[in-house]
């Protein structure tokens, strides 16, 4: 079974551990509490999805680093990242789009994509406030409520099957 590290990236409050405590243990819990450094957590990429058996781990980052996350020991070693903003606070999808042009310059060559969560709390055919950098990558974009699990495991998913074909 081969491993891959994974980085969730994103300011605070834009559900990081939300999504990854969706997808690793099926839970959403109302109680928010903010992550202090890092947390990890791993995920079995179901045999349907890869052809050959994955985990994620998965680094569940503190949301105050912003750019100085690219310095910081966490990211050693890092096959991709998965930067979050929050569809009700537009100035986290800038912010995400910074994270992804640092990620870019840190890691040339690996994947990363964009989650933009929250979407149970947009109105009902609300679209989310993509900014224009972002918006010209819609590709790398996936909408997603860890609040009821709407394309969480499909994000995880989509990078797992990018990582291992960039690997090939």
């Amino acid at each position: 079974m081969s491993a891959r590290k994974v980085m969730l990236l994103g300011e605070i409050g834009v559900g990081k551990s939300s999504l990854v405590r969706r997808l690793t243990l099926n839970q959403f819990d109302v109680d928010y509490k903010p992550t202090l450094g890092v947390n990890i957590y791993t995920y079995d990429v179901p045999e349907s999805v890869l052809e050959q058996p994955t985990t994620l781990i998965i680094w569940d980052t503190d949301g105050n680093m912003r750019q100085s996350i690219f310095r910081h020991v966490y990211m050693r070693e890092a096959s991709a990242a998965l930067i979050i903003g929050d569809a009700t606070r537009p100035g986290t999808l800038d912010v995400m789009d910074e994270l992804g042009e640092g990620f870019r310059e840190t890691f040339p060559g690996r994947k990363h994509g964009f989650i933009i969560n929250k979407s149970d709390l947009l109105a009902p055919g609300e679209d989310p406030p993509i900014p224009p950098a972002l918006n010209a990558r819609a590709d790398d974009i996936t909408i997603t409520s860890a609040k009821t699990g709407y394309n969480v495991e499909e994000a995880f998913q989509r990078l797992a099957i990018a990582i291992l074909r960039r690997d090939q």
